[in-house]
């Protein structure tokens, strides 16, 4: 089918009877739409078959599933215009590749826990692997050792596929790894204090030491080795025991925790397998120092990205800003990497950790953090696309419902095959538009909101039990922003939702909740296109509804606290010295003194609500207000307007103002009891830097050290 246009007459039974007609099409070198997804590997396999037809290199293939999300449901006879979105934004083209990082795994395997299950697993694991056993608790041993075995207890792991470090302590007398397990131990105890867990049972042992004789030649008993710390480096974890060694939702890849459970043994000892060799990973995410709001001058602020990191693949770097910190090397055997300070202050993100989730580009008020598989001027082209090609053909009233690739993709296909069987079950409805995205967390308030704009009237967001717990809490708060900003502008009805479905019994909920009648929209869609710059994206979209708000216009619109994206910040005047400390540590300039003058001033519409100026206030003189303010049409957030002034102080030598009067007093206050500011020292305080040089040098005689 040639590009962004339908076919005369649709095939009906293509990969079946019709088989031969994709051929035809797939020999005429015309970019080829499939509008199903059932048989892909089929027409995948047909096309690299067919003589003459270009190669899936040079000519990839699309796929659009139109069956599941549109036609099987009790609105399919009216369905046609999400239909025509649908295969519209199939056509866009790929997004452009992004950087990669490489995984290096020589298949060497950690199997952590009791002797028995340990060995079982490490011969499951087969001889790809070379597979070393740390035994955490005793029990019965082969006779014949196949690779290394520890003993002791795991302290310390570390990593990710390729590169885990492991340390343990051990402390028995026996050291596994040197027995050859020859026996002569066993049969020489009097007491029967080692079996053929070949451990020594201290509680039976009355120090014969029989065993160290015997053991001689292979030195592996040694009752005087004091209890040693170990570490060694592998690829790969298979991990047995009932606790597991990484708590987070998304552990490091190359990591697998079984425990006792058949089932899960065997899933991992298959995906163990297939871990030898180099793998490449997309690097998910772009970092902008600059615009990073996390810390200042050691003072910590926005955490957002830290908090909800199911990966733990992102921590602070706080303590390092202005200075070279050394970047660690990616392969051990490689020296550390020195980087310039334009890091420090910010956060680190590892991106062999990471999982791409993108829920810490959703939750980054300043877009510091921006997804890049997609880039969000990708994911604005699709949305722009389905939304403006639904309209143009006649469809009112479109709801995103935004999901996974994987298990979300397999919820809104079941729904669709459920509504063909189920007469209770509706499927789709022709309003509810579908969007895959490689995570729903990396969709957030921005593109929430711009699709609201483009002419949206609803944005559902569909979780399964891939999404870790504080993706549904980031989603939610956004939600509830998002939700106040369209309310306080007048905006009927409830426009952003999560929908939850884990299996086949939440289908029916599902389907009821889908059913919802639109929420009031946008008279008129603009033609915006996010950009990708976050911040930007929702100045454009705030403008548009905005513009096409149905009620009054308040001047502001008050946000939940958490997680706010805009607000203002009330100053004590009665505790504010006008320091300006607050000013050097805003990220976004959003604070700014005035040289003419003692002021604070404030640009509200960069105001990320980061809290760094509140904790860096020695005086404890600012609290931050989340609000959307919306005087003089909007742009009134993006004025300079005075916070708080104060009279100047005088010199009182020469009478040129140099600090405010509270200022000074404030630190006169402090320092009246102080031995070094008596005195002349104490009225050098009261004059500006070029009279206290001119007094100190006019009085030299009279200086001390302490005046210095």
């Amino acid at each position: 089918m040639p590009q962004a246009q339908l076919p005369p007459s649709p095939y009906t039974t293509l990969c079946r009877r019709e088989a031969p007609e994709f051929q035809r099409a797939a020999r005429s070198g015309d970019e080829l739409l499939v509008a199903c997804t059932q048989e892909s590997r089929l027409f995948l396999e047909l096309a690299e078959l067919t003589a003459g037809a270009p190669g899936l290199a040079e000519r990839p293939i699309r796929f659009v599933n139109i069956r599941e999300t549109a036609g099987w449901s009790a609105d399919g006879a009216a369905a046609t215009p999400k239909i025509a979105a649908l295969i519209a934004a199939a056509q866009l083209p790929d997004p452009e590749p992004v950087a990669t990082v490489t995984y290096r795994s020589a298949g060497r395997c950690l199997v952590i826990g009791p002797a028995e299950a340990a060995e079982r697993a490490a011969a499951m694991l087969g001889a790809g692997l070379q597979a070393s056993l740390l035994v955490t608790a005793p029990g019965a041993l082969a006779q014949r050792r196949a690779g290394a075995v520890h003993a002791g207890q795991l302290t310390r792991l570390t990593g990710w596929l390729g590169n885990f470090e492991a340390g343990w302590t051990a402390a028995n007398a026996i050291d596994l790894d040197l027995c050859t397990r020859c026996n002569a131990c066993i049969a020489a105890c009097p007491e029967g204090a080692i079996g053929f867990d070949y451990q020594v049972d201290l509680a039976a042992c009355r120090s014969h030491r029989d065993c160290v004789r015997v053991c001689e030649a292979a030195g592996a008993i040694d009752f005087e080795r004091a209890p040693r710390e170990t570490s060694a480096t592998f690829d790969l974890v298979l991990d047995l025991r009932a606790a597991p060694a990484f708590t987070q939702h998304a552990p490091p890849q190359g990591y697998f925790h079984a425990g006792s459970d058949e089932r899960k043994l065997a899933a991992a000892v298959l995906a163990l397998r297939d871990l030898v060799g180099e793998f490449d990973k997309p690097r998910f995410l772009q970092y902008k120092a600059r615009l990073c709001a996390h810390s200042r001058n050691e003072q910590i602020g926005c955490r957002a990205c830290i908090e909800v990191c199911s990966a733990r693949a992102i921590r602070s770097d706080a303590s390092l800003k202005g200075k070279t910190r050394v970047a660690p090397a990616r392969d051990r055997t490689q020296p550390a990497v020195p980087v310039a300070g334009g890091l420090g202050g910010g956060v680190i993100v590892e991106p062999m950790l990471c999982v791409g989730c993108g829920a810490c580009t959703s939750v980054c008020p300043s877009g510091a953090l921006a997804y890049s598989t997609p880039s969000t001027l990708d994911q604005g082209r699709v949305l722009r696309t389905l939304l403006s090609t639904y309209a143009r053909a006649g469809g009112r009233g479109a709801a995103l419902l935004v999901h996974s690739r994987e298990a979300g993709a397999r919820m809104v296909e079941d729904l669709g095959r459920a509504a063909r069987t189920d007469r209770a079950i509706r499927g789709l409805p022709a309003r509810v538009i579908p969007l895959a995205v490689w995570h729903v967390a990396s969709v957030g308030i921005d593109l929430w909101l711009a699709a609201i704009a483009l002419g949206a009237s609803n944005v559902w967001v569909l979780l399964t039990d891939e999404e870790a717990p504080e993706y549904r809490q980031a989603l939610a708060e956004q939600m509830a922003h998002a939700q106040a900003v369209l309310a306080g502008l007048g905006y009927a009805g409830t426009h952003f939702s999560l929908l939850e479905a884990r299996d086949a019994r939440d289908l029916a909920a599902l389907d009821a909740a889908l059913q919802a009648s639109p929420a009031q929209g946008v008279a008129r869609p603009a033609a915006l296109a996010p950009q990708a710059d976050k911040r930007a994206t929702l100045d454009i979209a705030i403008d548009h509804l905005l513009a096409q708000a149905p009620g009054p216009v308040p001047d502001a619109i008050a946000l939940p606290a958490a997680g706010a994206p805009w607000g203002t910040l009330a100053v004590d005047a009665d505790k504010c010295t006008l320091c300006l400390a607050c000013v050097g540590a805003c990220p976004e300039g959003a604070l700014a003194d005035n040289p003419d003058a003692p002021q604070l001033r404030f640009v509200e519409g960069n105001c990320v609500q980061c809290g760094l100026c509140a904790t860096t206030c020695p005086e404890g003189a600012i609290r931050l207000e989340p609000r959307l303010w919306l005087a003089d049409g909007g742009k009134a957030r993006q004025r300079l307007r005075v916070l708080a002034e104060a009279s100047p102080y005088q010199c009182i030598r020469c009478g040129k103002p140099f600090g405010t009067v509270r200022a000074i007093e404030s630190m006169m206050l402090k320092l009246a009891g102080h031995s070094m500011f008596q005195g002349a020292a104490a009225e050098r305080l009261k004059m500006c830097s070029d009279c206290r040089v001119i007094d100190m040098h006019s009085n030299a005689g009279e200086i001390r050290i302490s005046d210095l």
